[in-house]
């Protein structure tokens, strides 16, 4: 019996081969990993022991050992199904265990799997698997002969023909079954298969928008991930059929090969046998696995697109700590306002109608310069919704002055948040539409900490989100999400819960612990302070401290991302430096003087050490670009008024595997095709934009009944829409 140890020392070894790894990185963060250190904690504070992997290296790895071991809780189980039994011989033993994948694992399991009642089965009840076992043979035999013997009335063959067509069943099924055939023809279908999908009957109207689906077909090694998905949503819908096969004559000649040793009468029913177990056994079982493996492959670069476009959303350029007054615009329902002090804090509400003729706009103005006036105002936001850009060119028009800040915000989570259970608990007398104005003024604040609020799924960038495997989805975003938490850090005594629960080792219920003991007893003055917290034990704190900072606090070291554990090292600097810590953190001449080859030991290397040096240089730097105001071109409000050849400035707001969208202000975003994305071939359009990234576009071609509008990045104003 194969003890943990050994099987952790070959899941160690294997991760290693396959992700070009020292044996020793991996097995050194397996064991971080099963301590339950939380990826940013073992990608920051330990270095030395990792050989300083990244968070991509530590994620791959954790990923893989929960697969390997999958695999091997399968194969226990196989194992305990055979012994049960009486099946498990030493040869099917070493087979079961030298399965590298599920699915080998699967193959070699097929023909010892509870069944169900098939042809097969039926077959041999009536006897016949001594008249299939002589046809497999295939040596030379009167076959009549043979299935004349083989009549059974009693037992329901009541003819030759009727018992070689129940051997030939038997033979189809040990060819469905056999693992060497299933691995060839699995191979043949990625190889060889081509993906094809036809208009359901009956469906002309209602599958307008598969209109490109229509009657398609291209090899399933070829076909992206979005025309992947987007085919099988058709077929999900019913507007679509889909197949996908290889050449079956190609597929029927590799099974041939393995099973047709002669060339008699005998080899002629195992032929036989061969083509129906292929049309009707193993074909559709293939099919089926090819399918949901092209799915599965499909959601992998789905939901990494997503992956990178909410990282980039996230890691927004925060405006900061200012005064704000925050408009969820509307037409008729009139615009909502928020009055938010520097901190986001809610302060006062009103209701403006500036686009319902003059007299409804000049009380708007006179609210708004108002409101202005008594706080100090230094940020407008404006929703980038309905009305947004109408709003935006009236209070340009007030004559604000530059001292107030005009910015167009994207509106998207806002009705999320407004009405989910965060929001209620926050606000729960507030109008839900002045929630979702609270929600766009601090999303300029602080895009991180205003959209971790909402479930990430909802935040509407990447593509096909409603169709990928959503606990993959839900599992590599909530990976992102603490990534990106964890990297900017988090001021412990002003963070919501939501934003806590992200961080390494809390979680939501710590995270209420924490909001709770604050509101009890005040601001934290340490970190320390953080292990009076009911249930956050040394484990959490290890894990948790240094990402939470603690401004203007009793320890000045407490503020920045230096681990409480490094504390005595920093003092024992500046002891040497006959400094303070204080000192050291403001004054570079010292730190330039500290000689870091000093400090190395056993526990702690020179890349902890030069981490340190840089924080106290910098202590709870963010890592964010500094916020930098855009404004759309201002002769542009809505679709109508694009015209072909325009140059227009645009925020990329949507990244997927075909191109990217691109705000230009005019409420509906523009498609740049991968084509069109630059002038030289681009294989990966995250390679060119990401998301929020400012770029300028030529218009194309406006649709204004469809709602499309056509871009390219393309220098030359000659760029043609891509016919794709």
């Amino acid at each position: 019996m194969t003890t943990q140890t050994e099987m952790n020392q070959s899941f160690i070894a294997k991760i290693a081969g396959e992700l070009h790894l020292l044996t020793t990185q991996v097995r050194a963060t397996v064991s971080l990993i099963e301590e339950g250190a939380t990826v940013p904690f073992i990608a920051r504070y330990r270095k030395e022991v990792t050989g300083s992997l990244d968070e991509v290296a530590i994620e791959s790895i954790r990923d893989r050992l929960a697969q390997l071991k999958e695999l091997a809780s399968r194969m226990d189980a196989i194992l305990a199904s055979l012994e049960e039994r009486d099946l498990l011989t030493e040869e099917l033993k070493d087979r079961v265990q030298s399965a590298e994948t599920l699915a080998a694992l699967e193959d070699i399991y097929l023909p010892y799997r509870p069944k169900r009642r098939t042809r097969a089965t039926i077959a041999k009840e009536q006897g016949l698997e001594p008249l299939a076992s002589i046809l497999w043979q295939q040596e030379d035999m009167d076959v009549a002969a043979e299935a004349a013997l083989a009549v059974d009335p009693e037992k329901g063959v009541a003819s030759p023909g009727e018992a070689l067509q129940g051997a030939r069943d038997i033979m189809a099924e040990w060819v469905s079954e056999d693992s060497t055939a299933r691995a060839q023809i699995r191979r043949l279908f990625w190889t060889k298969g081509a993906l094809t999908s036809k208009l359901s009957h009956g469906k002309e109207s209602e599958a307008a928008k598969y209109r490109d689906y229509f009657d398609w077909g291209e090899p399933l090694s070829q076909a992206p991930s979005h025309r992947v998905l987007a085919m099988l949503r058709g077929e999900k819908e019913s507007m679509l059929t889909l197949h996908l096969l290889p050449p079956e004559e190609e597929a029927l000649t590799e099974l041939e090969a393995l099973f047709v040793k002669h060339s008699n009468d005998s080899s002629q029913q195992v032929s036989l046998a061969i083509q129906d177990s292929y049309k009707r056994l193993l074909g559709p079982s293939l099919e089926t696995e090819a399918r949901n493996e092209a799915k599965e492959r499909a959601d992998e670069v789905a939901t990494r697109v997503f992956a990178d476009n909410l990282r980039q959303l996230l890691l927004a350029s925060p405006l900061g700590q200012k005064s704000l007054l925050a408009i969820d615009p509307g037409l008729r329902t009139g615009c909502k306002l928020a009055v938010l002090d520097s901190l986001g804090k809610f302060i006062e509400s009103a209701t403006i109608f500036p686009l319902l003729g003059e007299r409804q706009s000049a009380e708007a103005a006179q609210t708004v310069l108002s409101l202005c006036q008594r706080h100090d105002t230094q940020v407008i936001a404006v929703g980038n919704g309905t009305g947004g850009r109408e709003t935006e060119t009236f209070l340009r028009g007030l004559g604000l002055g530059s001292g107030i800040q005009i910015v167009m915000v994207s509106e998207s989570g806002a009705s999320i948040y407004s009405a989910s259970p965060a929001a209620r608990e926050e606000f729960p007398d507030m109008d839900i539409t002045v929630r979702g104005a609270v929600s766009i003024g601090r999303r300029l604040m602080d895009p991180l900490a205003e959209l971790v609020k909402i479930d990430p799924r909802s935040i509407g960038v990447g593509q096909y989100q409603h169709d990928v495997d959503q606990s993959l989805l839900q599992s590599k975003l909530n990976d992102v999400v603490v990534s990106c938490v964890n990297g900017v850090g988090v001021e412990v005594n002003t963070a919501s819960r939501q934003l806590l629960s992200y961080v390494s080792g809390l979680g939501p219920s710590l995270a209420k612990a924490i909001q709770d003991y604050r509101d009890a007893n005040g601001g934290f003055k340490s970190r320390r302070d953080l292990l009076k917290v009911p249930r956050l034990g040394p484990k959490a704190f290890e894990q948790a401290a240094g990402f939470l900072r603690i401004g203007n606090g009793d320890q000045p070291l407490d503020a920045s991302a230096v681990h409480p554990e490094s504390y005595k090292l920093v003092q024992s600097m500046a002891k040497t430096q006959g400094c303070s810590v204080n000192d050291l953190m403001t004054d570079e001449a010292i730190r330039s003087r500290v000689d870091l080859d000093s400090y190395v030991s056993d526990t702690v290397g020179l890349p902890t050490l030069k981490d340190i040096m840089a924080e106290l240089a910098r202590p709870g730097r963010d890592p964010r670009q500094e916020f930098e105001p855009f404004a759309f071109d201002e002769s542009v409000q809505n679709i109508q008024d694009l015209e072909t050849g325009m140059r227009l400035p645009g925020l990329v707001t949507n990244v997927t595997a075909f191109g990217a969208f691109v705000d230009v202000g005019v409420h509906q975003d523009g498609l740049v095709h991968i084509s069109q994305l630059a002038d030289r071939f681009v294989r990966d359009p995250g390679e060119i934009v990401k998301v929020n990234q400012r770029v300028t576009v030529t218009v194309l071609e406006v649709d204004i009944d469809r709602k499309r509008i056509s871009l390219s990045m393309k220098s030359g104003p000659k760029a043609q829409p891509s016919n794709d």
